[in-house]
């Protein structure tokens, strides 16, 4: 097939990192494969200026962003501006993917000859900063969905009446994101990935662990995240925080915990509990994404939405878990991890875009 992904633009988000295995490990099946995308947006001189008084950027910096795409064999194709991508920028192929709401419009516009139309979906797009009435629209187009959780897919057919949509979980990178067999730490840590985005549930786990702290005084925080902590969402007393570790260093953060906190509001998959499983940390999460099914295998505790008391108890419970029951807990998480590759990932993703083929064909789209 000759397959051709379009990006809003390429950078370092875990949707894009999603994207980028498939589109190296379809080519590497034997597959063409195009990634398009728009540069990232430069921000205006009103947001320069605002940024350069927190201390975030340089005037008119224009330094250029890794992406997960970079080093791959994969052909990738950044426009020359911030523009809708139309049919001179596309080849003519078997599949196109759409893989953002805008993306999704602009791949409505293109011409048959550029292939079958597909949606890769993995969020429910609905945000107060975005026209939700446009996003919506965009799940009624006659493209064939492929999603990542089974919430997406129960979305598709209660609210766009979809009933037709390719379920497809993520995997994890095991040669990126392991750990050996240990123990408990000597001093009880947990960890999170910190994001000042309200849905992303920070400050829920952070008064989770206030609450945790009353009985487990000594209870240690590590964190990561790609922006310095704000003012509004600081963190709490004995937390290690790392800004834009290495990617090769987040399978050390991860290891050294006990239980990895996993407090979004909403999300589309949440990758960072098959991340942190796979370096044989539970995970402590509410029931955001794919958590209630990759939880259900005992590799960790779901608890109740937005209550922090709840996610408290998990803490202190796995902090006073013996060594035994709490290696009980991290094989599970491993196993759950390590028992569906991208490789099982990726054959499901192609047989989607044979069936988007398919179902063009026979005029179902």
């Amino acid at each position: 097939m000759k397959i051709t992904f379009i990006l809003p633009y390429a950078d370092l988000s875990g949707g894009n990192r999603v994207i980028s295995i498939y589109a190296d490990r379809l080519q590497k099946l034997g597959h063409e494969v195009f990634v398009i995308s728009q540069p990232k947006k430069k921000p205006n001189l009103k947001q320069q200026i605002k940024s350069l008084i927190k201390g975030k950027i340089k005037l008119f910096e224009n330094k250029s962003e890794y992406s997960y795409f970079d080093d791959l064999s994969v052909t990738h194709k950044i426009l020359e501006t911030c523009r809708p991508v139309t049919d001179d920028d596309v080849p003519d192929g078997d599949v196109v993917i759409a893989t953002w709401w805008e993306t999704a419009e602009w791949v409505a516009n293109l011409s048959q000859k550029k292939g079958a139309k597909a949606y890769f979906i993995q969020h429910h797009e609905i945000f107060d900063y975005l026209p939700k009435e446009r996003v919506k629209a965009t799940w009624k187009l006659p493209f064939h969905k492929i999603t990542i959780s089974q919430w997406l897919v129960d979305l598709a057919k209660t609210e766009y009446e979809d009933e037709n949509v390719s379920l497809i979980f993520n995997s994890v990178d095991t040669q990126q994101f392991n750990a050996p067999v240990r123990t408990k730490q000597a001093i009880p840590t947990v960890g999170l990935l910190y994001s000042p985005v309200y849905w992303k549930g920070c400050a829920l786990s952070f008064k989770a662990l206030a609450l945790a702290r009353q009985e487990i005084p000594n209870l240690h925080l590590v964190a990561f995240g790609t922006t310095s902590p704000t003012k509004d969402l600081p963190l709490p007393e004995n937390t290690t925080y790392w800004t834009n570790p290495l990617q090769d260093q987040i399978k050390n953060i991860y290891s050294q915990c006990d239980g990895w906190l996993f407090g979004s509001r909403a999300e589309g998959f949440g990758l960072p509990i098959l991340e942190a499983m796979a370096c044989r940390t539970p995970v402590i999460g509410t029931p955001a994404g794919a958590a209630p099914e990759l939880l259900a295998k005992g590799g960790g505790i779901l608890v109740k939405p937005e209550n922090p008391e709840d996610m408290a108890k998990a803490i202190i419970k796995i902090a006073q878990m013996s060594n035994l029951e709490w290696r009980s807990m991290s094989d599970a998480a491993y196993s759950t991890a390590t028992g569906y590759t991208w490789d099982d990932a990726t054959q499901l993703f192609e047989q989607a875009l044979y069936r988007a083929i398919e179902r063009t064909k026979k005029r179902e789209l």
